[in-house]
């Protein structure tokens, strides 16, 4: 079932980072498409700090990305394995893929059970059985002869798909939030909403009063082609960012996540009483409509296929009007999707009296300058 009616043109892919589109640009040189409801505007991502206020509060993601595509060989035939998640008895979950001629990949069936992949530097990873029920996608393997962190390290590559144009080095996928994790795991895919922040924006945000609470959530191997929900992944939100998150919703600002790897993340610590808790450990939810959210009043995301379980949660977020609305108008107006393209923030509607008391908020600051 599509997420929303609109359809996509062909073209509309980011196939480089904006950065390498033309001199002098950096990575906050991407759009932004904002909705408050139906209510759509178009800015330059550099217009962030003015689109938000003192009290907001920006949920990121620090986990790194992992260099997490491998290729190997299933008897004598060349495959990509694609590391997705570590589970906590050492095995790994993975997508199996096949080398598509022009350096990318396509999909082909997991498996099969018993199966034995082998890996450069002599590892080996013998297929045991899929991830989860009617999945032939995702399997587990059991690694044999060799840590995968290290293999990661030593013959890894960013996992990259059709729509990109060429390999690029694993700094392209780093956020200027992600932060060493102390025991080697990371992302399989960037956490792609946080990509055109620079420590020059963030600088800017934060002498304008708004506020960063870091969470982690390693994400696993998305599916490009089956749009699945996403597995089970790993995740924390630090007790100072709980308490963060609480003082922010009862002081009156806006919670806003950085991409929907925050939403999970945060959306999994809330306690029955509706307060974000200290937590850390796997994460099975799946942010919809139907479940909705109890935190999160905003959400800064990049573009996703109208199939994307990840529409859902942005439908959770902010209702399918304003999906439809704004995807609407991120066609009409050529936007680029995928992790280099650009960037979607949700925010919500407004009332007539939060707006005069936004508008009297500003006109003290300036008075105060």
């Amino acid at each position: 079932m599509r997420a929303t009616a609109v359809r996509v043109p062909e073209g509309l892919s980011a196939r480089v980072p904006v950065e390498q589109r033309g001199p002098g640009l950096d990575r906050d040189a991407v759009r932004l498409l904002v909705s408050r409801g139906t209510e759509v505007s178009h800015h330059a991502f550099g217009e962030l700090p003015r689109l938000l206020r003192a009290g907001d509060l920006l949920v990121v993601n620090t986990s790194p990305t992992l260099a997490a595509a491998v290729d190997g060989l299933l008897g004598h035939a060349r495959v990509v394995v694609h590391f997705s998640t570590r589970g906590d008895d050492g095995r790994w979950a993975v997508e199996l893929r096949e080398p598509d001629g022009r350096g990318t990949t396509r999909a082909r069936a997991g498996g099969p059970a018993g199966a034995v992949l082998r890996l450069p530097g002599g590892a080996r990873l013998v297929v045991e059985e899929p991830l989860g029920r009617g999945s032939g996608r995702l399997w587990w393997v059991r690694p044999e002869g060799a840590d995968v962190r290290a293999v990661l390290r030593e013959h890894g590559r960013p996992i990259r798909y059709f729509y990109t144009e060429r390999d690029q080095p694993l700094s392209v996928y780093q956020t200027v939030f992600a932060l060493p994790s102390p025991d080697g795991e990371g992302s399989a895919e960037m956490p792609s909403a946080a990509r055109p922040f620079t420590h020059r924006m963030v600088t800017e945000l934060v002498s304008r009063g708004v506020r960063f609470a870091p969470v982690v959530l390693h994400t696993g191997v998305a599916s490009v082609e089956a749009h699945e929900p996403p597995a089970a992944e790993r995740f924390a939100v630090p007790e100072a960012s709980a308490r963060l998150i609480d003082a922010t919703r009862t002081g009156g600002g806006r919670v806003i996540a950085v991409g929907t790897t925050a939403v999970r993340a945060v959306e999994s610590a809330v306690d029955a009483d509706g307060v974000v808790r200290a937590r850390a450990g796997w994460t099975d939810l799946v942010v919809t409509p139907e479940h909705g959210v109890r935190v999160v009043d905003g959400l800064l995301t990049g573009l996703h296929e109208p199939e994307a379980s990840h529409l859902l949660m942005l439908r959770a977020v902010a209702g399918r009007a304003a999906v439809e609305r704004g995807y609407e108008e991120a066609v009409r107006g050529r936007y680029l999707w995928h992790e280099f393209g650009d960037v979607h923030l949700v925010l919500p509607e407004e009332t007539l009296t939060q707006s005069v008391a936004t508008a009297t908020r500003g006109e003290t600051a300036t008075r105060a300058v």
